[in-house]
């Protein structure tokens, strides 16, 4: 081993706009390398389900080792990996700086670019990573309604599984029928009165999420800073922030949509304002995966030096005595689930500690994957293992009766209660975000 092996993990850039990346032989290779470091370490046996599909091809094989899977089976674990970044930052040992230089999610990400560049992508894939196309067509009236309620009709249900592949049990997110965009007031700057003190100024990437399907927690975010006479805007020309492309592989369409973003993005750091989204996955991409694909672009690393996560940004100004703390309602008991995009970030338990700062007000914190990962466990073949990653969190969740079941991953947040759902009366249990508890709690 090394010396310097012990030393804080780092990443490297990626190199996907080389050939070399794309090209099955060295991918093979390299695949190879690194699922033998895995066969002879299995820390990760028991983190989702990539790591038990590889240990039993191996275990299962002619020679008991790598060399005796197949080749063509080596997507059976890609097709697992959902790119939650847990087995990077919380288990391995051999992540850079170790000189075995193990990063397991970027070589996941790899073998998806170069199945997505072969053709190999499903319709249903593509489809389901459109987010800003599936969100605008959702929102038109009488469109909206219709969509929901065949996404919650059972027979239509039936259909989308058999044409799809979207499983009929996974409870769908509805559309609102009015985004939260186009709730916006004309003049977006919330502006103090004279002569009090502001916590600086901040512009929220409002998500896609937020706009087309629960718009109520971009209101209660703009509630909650207005409240501590935050100056906020919105970020103008929004597209989706590349999350979902990321994960079927399609890094020409990350690079679309950062050349929309970013410009945007880069004039309200230049003016030094906080950007912020209230959704781990799009924080989580503009504050890493996009530096890590586009190392070189200046406005790209300006962008994730200004990126906070929004309880990361109210700790911290707490801390400096400039937060409201003037709570009005305590908010019980609160089941608290970390999504896995928040916990890599490294910040710590930012709204863990916030919420605790609610008087009256206990947290239940669930550090462990829900196993559902943004559209992975909607498909037919993954639900089921969803639900099985995602029993040890549905069980934690349901402990000490709570009055609230919150995630920062607001479909976590659904993926759980429909998991808890299963096994026990959750009636009177309410799902509320992180930050609507917050405006709950200054009773606004």
């Amino acid at each position: 081993m090394k010396e310097g092996s012990l030393e804080a993990p780092t990443r490297h850039a990626l190199n996907w706009e080389d050939e070399d990346f794309y090209k099955e032989e060295p991918l093979n290779a390299e695949l190879e390398r690194v699922f033998d470091i895995c066969h002879g370490c299995r820390r990760c046996v028991n983190l989702c389900t990539t790591f038990p599909t590889l240990f039993d091809l191996i275990d299962e094989s002619a020679t008991m080792e790598v060399d005796g899977v197949a080749k063509e089976d080596y997507s059976k674990v890609v097709d697992k990996c959902y790119l939650c970044d847990m087995c990077y930052m919380s288990k391995c040992p051999y992540v850079p700086p170790h000189e075995w230089n193990v990063d397991f999610p970027h070589l996941m990400l790899r073998a998806k670019a170069q199945k997505f560049k072969k053709g190999d992508a499903k319709f249903r894939d593509k489809l389901l990573s459109s987010t800003d196309a599936l969100g605008k067509l959702s929102s038109i009236p009488v469109v909206v309604q219709t969509i929901n309620v065949v996404n919650s009709n059972k027979l239509t249900r039936n259909v989308m599984e058999k044409t799809l592949g979207i499983h009929k049990d996974r409870k769908l997110p509805k559309y609102a029928g009015k985004t939260f965009r186009s709730r916006l007031p004309e003049s977006e700057e919330l502006t103090p009165q004279d002569g009090q003190r502001t916590l600086g100024k901040v512009a929220v990437f409002v998500t896609c999420y937020v706009n087309y399907n629960e718009p109520n927690i971009g209101d209660d975010l703009f509630k909650v800073l207005e409240h501590n006479k935050v100056p906020t805007v919105a970020v103008q020309k929004e597209a989706c922030c590349g999350m979902p492309k990321l994960e079927l592989g399609d890094l020409d369409a990350v690079k679309s949509l950062k050349e929309k973003n970013i410009p945007q993005m880069a004039k309200y750091a230049r003016d030094g304002y906080a950007l912020m989204t209230s959704v781990p996955s799009c924080t989580l991409m503009f504050k890493q995966e996009l530096p890590l694909l586009f190392p070189n672009d200046e406005e790209v690393l300006l962008v994730a030096a200004a990126m906070v996560d929004p309880f990361e940004y109210m700790v911290l100004r707490d801390r400096d005595g400039l937060l409201n703390t003037d709570f009005k309602e305590s908010l019980g008991q609160v089941s608290y689930h970390v999504p896995c995009h928040l916990r890599v970030q490294n910040i710590g338990l930012k709204t863990k500690e916030m919420l605790e700062r609610v008087p009256d007000t206990v947290v239940n914190t669930v550090e462990r994957c829900s196993g559902h990962d943004g559209t992975w466990g909607v498909k037919k073949e993954y639900f089921e293992d969803s639900m099985k990653i995602g029993r040890p969190v549905f069980r934690q969740m349901g402990e000490k009766t709570p009055q609230y079941i919150s995630s920062d991953c607001a479909i976590a947040a659904t993926h759980i209660v429909q998991g808890m759902e299963a096994k026990q009366d959750v009636s009177e249990v309410k799902k509320r975000h992180p930050i609507t508890l917050l405006r709950i709690a200054y009773g606004l």
